[in-house]
């Protein structure tokens, strides 16, 4: 007699983005999976768009297409809910023209201290110039940079500040979204950039106190960056999901921290008198510049194979390719130097060696030759995101933050250039590093001028125009606290 038992059926497994946190094989949703609540509202939009100009904003319709400051109706059911298409915002029904400043400063993001890192870079480079091409004046340009870069750290400091004691919720959010997140290494990066240039435009003329300091802030800034290197990449791997389509360069940001300490340690060692510590100085900064790099370049792998796979990535996000610069261009201009501070700070006999001099020049030699490597792997990566950017000039590429990564990986190579021209004494290297110095102030001149203007055309400090807005599963609360906002919104 046939069995009258029917097989089971097994449910099918949900979806990953659809699975909650922690369960095996989550992921952190995006607008395009189809179960996502905007995913149609996404698509309807993107149709509406490549119909005609006209069928975007037809009589009743209500959707708003909301690009520097314009503003229109939007339909009551989609009151509480951004959209995004582009560099396009769509913004709901009610939102203000005009925000306070109180409003604007809680878009202020980590991202902003790239500001501190360009600023802080320029006069780092303006202090490694030759002195075969310095000139009357390039102290005062270097010390100007210095400076201006104090006032910039401490002015976003305020703002940032601000931000939080307005808006308490944006501190932890800050944290976990998948890319604001990765810029809050930049304030131990823009620390220790300021940490350098205290050394080089102030040992000099402060005395030995100065020296001392240097020596207790040089250990603060290598325990700061390996606890908010860690901490940023253990709080990303626990709480998002990130697939390989959507990678960029900026991934490496949070190891850029142990990037800065190896050139701290070999321009801070040219400056120190004690032995012992001069020893202890550049042995701790060769070590963190080594798992820095390699953190990187694991990365790296991730990268290329993003780019063999899914093509380069979109316009906005262009600038970020330079980031992949900095990596072996700090590790070069901080390896060669501390290799040539090495001899004066090697006991003798030093680990049984016999002759430290010998060892000295041993290990120089070994430092400079390998270091050609990865100052060929900087420049190579310099031309691959120059020429990303092609289409780019041709087009209208808005302002956002991550242009300050033209200038400060940069820095990096620079620096570099001029470590390699040194070590290898070739005038020619030289020539090149300066030029590329003329052209990276230029451009840094003309970056700082497009953010004030982007501030003026409310390209950022603005809802959804910057690193904080909606992305994947992360959703700020801009509808309901802008559209329903009590405050009397000001120009």
């Amino acid at each position: 007699m046939a069995s009258s038992t029917e097989p089971k059926t097994i449910p099918p497994a949900l979806p990953r983005h659809l699975r909650q946190p922690g369960e095996d094989g989550y992921r952190t949703p995006v607008i395009e999976d189809p179960e996502h609540p905007a995913h149609h509202r996404h698509r309807n939009v993107r149709s509406a768009r490549s119909s005609s100009s006209q069928a975007l904003n037809p009589p009743g319709n209500g959707l708003l297409e909301m690009s520097s400051g314009s503003r229109g109706q939007a339909p009551q059911s989609e009151k509480n809910h951004l959209n995004h298409e582009g560099d396009r915002c769509y913004l709901p029904e009610g939102f203000p023209k005009n925000l306070s400043w109180r409003q604007r400063l809680k878009h202020t993001t980590w991202a902003y201290f790239t500001v501190t890192m360009a600023t802080g870079g320029i006069a780092n480079v303006v202090a490694t110039v030759p002195t075969s091409y310095r000139f009357n004046g390039i102290e005062v340009i270097g010390t100007i940079f210095f400076l201006l870069n104090l006032v910039f750290y401490i002015a976003i400091w305020m703002m940032i500040g601000l931000r939080f004691y307005f808006h308490p919720r944006t501190f932890k959010s800050s944290f976990t979204h998948p890319t604001e997140s990765l810029f809050a290494p930049a304030t131990v990066v823009s620390f220790g950039t300021i940490l350098i240039n205290i050394v080089q435009y102030g040992i000099d003329d402060a005395g030995s106190w100065l020296s001392k300091a240097a020596y207790a802030l040089f250990w603060l800034n290598a325990v700061l960056a390996i606890t908010l290197s860690v901490s940023i990449y253990l709080i990303l791997w626990s709480t998002q999901y990130f697939s390989v389509a959507n990678m960029t360069p900026i991934w490496i940001f949070p190891a850029y921290p142990l990037l800065i300490v190896g050139p701290f340690a070999g321009v801070l060692s040219s400056k120190m008198s004690n032995q012992a510590e001069n020893l202890t100085i550049i042995i701790a900064g060769f070590t963190v510049q080594g798992v820095g790099f390699l953190v990187a370049f694991s990365i790296y792998a991730a990268f290329v194979y993003r780019l063999m796979t899914q093509k380069l990535p979109q316009e906005s996000l262009r600038p970020g390719m330079f980031v992949s610069v900095g990596p072996s261009g700090f590790t070069v201009a901080g390896t060669i130097t501390m290799a040539a501070n090495i001899r004066s700070a090697l006991p003798k006999n030093y680990m049984d060696a016999g002759d430290s001099e010998l060892t000295a020049q041993i290990i120089q030699v070994v430092a400079n030759w390998m270091c050609l490597w990865l100052w060929g792997l900087a420049v190579w990566f310099f031309l691959i995101a120059v020429g990303a950017h092609y289409s780019c000039v041709r087009g209208n590429m808005l302002f956002a933050m991550n242009w300050f990564s033209f200038i400060f990986p940069n820095t990096a190579l620079i620096t570099a250039t001029f470590a390699v021209a040194k070590a290898f004494n070739s005038p020619a290297i030289d020539i090149i590093g300066s030029v590329m110095t003329c052209i990276l102030i230029l451009t840094w001149l003309f970056v700082v001028f497009m953010m004030f203007r982007a501030i003026y055309l409310k390209q950022i400090l603005w809802p959804q125009k910057g690193e904080d807005r909606d992305e994947g599963g992360f959703h700020s609360k801009d509808a309901e606290s802008l559209s329903i906002s009590a405050e009397s919104p000001q120009p």
